[in-house]
């Protein structure tokens, strides 16, 4: 049966191939979600996306080729975002916030990857290791740039910016991570659209009330 399916799949339209592998990731998604890389079976992913398992094997050569394409979809979209902004240009305040702003609403849009996150955050090893090196160590040199410029230009207080940085982090991915306890503990929604918006206004007052040293002047 799994010699069949790559040339089906040869036969197939370029849109087709692409709304399979896109089927494909997003069952992967939520399944890796709710029970990380070692617990997800691959007879649950090609039966959530409706694919015949030898099928998933011809876009994914293993459940970990699977699992890395699934973080990587996330982490390479998020680079994007973020670089752009980062790179931009502008006072560093304006900069800044526009960051805080693009990363609360790329966790929001995404209910899957907090836990994604979480996963391999705490599953550690050579994923991690590499994601770090190729994501997360450039843009961490980023955002500790943009703070030490702030502080170089006295739109910042002097702060500790690897410190500084980290704070950022966590006012938006705490939230997200930590939803299901926000539900139970407020009787709230935390991704009701209200709820967001008011999560997200205090997240940004915090920034500036925080690190900026005119908190209340406007930012171009």
């Amino acid at each position: 049966m799994a010699g069949h399916a790559p040339s089906a799949t040869r036969k197939s339209r370029p849109r087709d191939r692409a709304l399979t592998r896109a089927a494909i990731l997003e069952a992967a998604e939520r399944i890796f979600a709710e029970a990380g890389d070692a617990g997800a079976r691959t007879d649950a992913i090609a039966a959530a996306a409706g694919v015949n398992k030898a099928l998933l094997y011809y876009y994914f050569r293993s459940k970990g080729e699977l699992y890395r394409a699934v973080l990587e979809e996330h982490l390479k979209d998020f680079r994007r975002q973020a670089f752009a902004v980062l790179d931009s240009g502008g006072p560093a305040r304006a900069v800044l916030l526009r960051y805080v702003d693009m990363h609360f609403d790329f966790i929001s849009a995404r209910p899957h990857y907090p836990r994604l996150f979480q996963r391999l955050v705490m599953a550690g090893g050579k994923t991690l290791e590499r994601l770090a090196g190729e994501l997360f160590h450039p843009l961490s040199r980023k955002v500790v740039g943009l703070i030490d410029r702030g502080v170089r230009a006295g739109e910042f207080r002097p702060v500790d910016s690897v410190h500084a940085a980290i704070s950022l982090v966590a006012l938006t991915v705490f939230y997200f991570s930590a939803a299901p306890v926000v539900r139970v503990v407020t009787g709230r929604d935390p991704y009701a659209r209200g709820n967001l918006a008011r999560r997200k206004r205090e997240v940004l007052n915090f920034v500036r009330y925080g690190l900026f040293r005119n908190p209340e002047a406007e930012v171009q």
